[in-house]
């Protein structure tokens, strides 16, 4: 019996550090591009201009947005929501992200984890978002967004 735990320990131990080495490392380059999308979403939003924010998202019906409405499929309908949502410059107010993580999944995959914080003079919105962002050909897309508010 103590023969096998030992052989148990060491399979999991050899597991989780061949699994740790397995794990992408994304590039300063990769990095840079992520954060660049980032920053255009939120000149885009302090813009006022919804169709320039969606731009980072990928123009697909399987484009996925979860929210405090529950998920919505499909860019159309995202964009549609937004505009509901946020009818003009007042509503949309004052974007500003921070970037907690930023990790890569696979090769053209990125998972990130951010804040964001929402200046308005209606009330102000702050929470968190989650992205998972895809490289299509040079360009990376955000194919799912999950945000939610903390207030």
């Amino acid at each position: 019996m103590k023969t096998l735990r030992i052989i148990i320990t060491g399979i999991l131990i050899a597991s989780f550090y061949l699994n740790s080495f397995g794990e992408e490392k994304i590039s300063q380059n990769e990095k840079l591009k992520i954060e660049s999308l980032l920053a255009k979403q939120v000149e885009a939003w302090n813009e006022g201009n919804l169709e320039k924010f969606m731009e980072t998202y990928r123009n697909s019906e399987k484009l996925s947005f979860v929210g405090s409405r529950g998920p919505t499929f499909g860019w159309k309908q995202t964009l549609e929501n937004y505009k509901t949502g946020y009818p003009d410059k007042a509503a949309m107010g004052k974007l500003k992200f921070t970037i907690l993580n930023i990790s890569k999944i696979d090769k053209k995959t990125v998972f990130v984890i951010g804040k964001f914080d929402l200046t308005r003079e209606i009330g102000n919105l702050s929470g968190y978002y989650t992205l998972v962002i895809q490289k299509f050909g040079k360009e990376w897309l955000i194919v799912s967004d999950h945000s939610s508010s903390s207030d």
